[in-house]
């Protein structure tokens, strides 16, 4: 074995074996962490590499692929991320390349991360990751916040990582071991894991509780924004993840009686849609029409104009059926058509567990006839 020179945590120079940390807590910290960095390996290679090959029709746009998770999370998405889906779910081209981008950066950076080969930016990689699934997908959870809990919980561990390194066991020590000038490479010890960081030792604590209070602050603050149980009292979230629930916008009473609305499933679990059973056209509390779940049903297609075309709206054999996420403008034809006169009018909508959702309707000025 070679001995090299290297820089210790001081930052004065010592002579030690080339694959060897300059300072044994390193080392000590590192093999501690071991098994936190196979399973933060793990985890983010699992992810990409059901998608790339143990379930490839996670990617397959032609079947139920990514483009459906990707909108579940839309309702409620931080930061405008939910915009940014939106707009990725109307350019097919760019949202596959997301699709793609994504879950080749989780198997690669996993992968690093389970090898030990360049583990400072495989865990850098990771918290990014993590930052950005919580932002999209940290409401979600029907007994508790499980997408928020698992990557609040990566979060923790990239960060450790990031500053600890993978000084036991590693592609990185073997890099060193082979290339002993790597040592004084300032690079190498930001990107790579052997050795410590080029700081001094104020400089690292300062850098460590940095991350730490950047990690205590995004996580235990998303935490009280999804539940609250920090300085208020438990609560469901701003968007429920458990109750289904619809933004309607844009009623419309047509001329001929008929009903026009645009619904969003913008709450609720993704894991089970949502069916509307009944529909009922109101004139100041009295019911006027009414469509049963039969009527639903056989609803014509071209009666629901979806925005999307992943999570969408359309009839099923329990009434209109949608999954989270899913948006459209729905044409309810009148059943018995005839004018309706005065004002007043709204449109209920009863759910298959019993909630209703009410909506005013303004009145559609009745089209020109054409011109011969």
């Amino acid at each position: 074995m070679l001995p090299t020179t290297t820089i210790n945590a001081s930052g004065t120079k010592a002579r030690a074996p080339a694959f060897a940390i300059a300072n044994g807590g390193w080392r000590t910290a590192a093999i501690g962490l071991l098994a936190v960095r196979f399973i933060q390996g793990f985890i983010y290679w699992g992810g990409g590499s059901r998608r790339f090959i143990y379930g490839p029709q996670k990617l397959n746009p032609h079947g139920h692929w990514m483009a459906y998770k990707f909108q579940t999370a839309m309702p409620g998405a931080l930061l405008g991320t939910g915009k940014i889906i939106a707009y990725l779910l109307h350019h097919f081209v760019l949202l596959y390349a997301s699709v793609i981008f994504f879950s080749g950066v989780e198997l690669i950076a996993g992968a690093m991360l389970i090898a030990g080969l360049f583990t400072r930016a495989a865990a850098a990689v990771t918290i990014g990751l993590s930052i950005s699934l919580m932002l999209m997908f940290g409401w979600q959870g029907a007994t508790c916040i499980d997408e928020w809990t698992m990557a609040a919980a990566n979060l923790g561990m990239g960060a450790a990582l990031a500053l600890v390194g993978s000084g036991a066991y590693s592609l990185d020590n073997v890099l060193l071991r082979r290339n002993p000038g790597l040592a004084n490479k300032p690079w190498f010890r930001w990107l790579g894991g052997s050795l410590p960081l080029p700081l001094q030792p104020a400089g690292f604590r300062n850098l460590a509780l940095a991350l730490l209070a950047f990690t205590v602050l995004f996580n235990v603050g998303t935490y009280n924004y999804y539940r609250g149980s920090v300085y208020s009292a438990f609560h469901s979230g701003p968007v429920s993840p458990t109750k289904h629930d619809y933004a309607l916008s844009n009623g419309m009473l047509m001329p001929d009686g008929s009903v026009k609305f645009h619904a969003y499933l913008d709450g609720g679990t993704p894991e089970a849609p949502s069916h509307i059973v009944l529909a009922a056209l109101m004139q100041n509390g009295k019911e006027v029409e009414s469509w049963n779940t039969a009527a639903l049903s056989t609803l014509a297609k071209a009666a629901i104009q979806n925005d999307f075309a992943y999570q969408q709206f359309k009839s099923g054999p329990f009434g209109i059926v949608s999954g989270m996420g899913a948006a459209a403008t729905i044409h309810l034809p009148a059943i018995s058509p005839t004018a309706l006169t005065g004002d007043g009018f709204s449109l209920k909508l009863t759910t298959v567990n019993g909630r209703v959702f009410n909506l005013p309707l303004a009145a559609a000025e009745s089209q020109p006839a054409a011109q011969p």
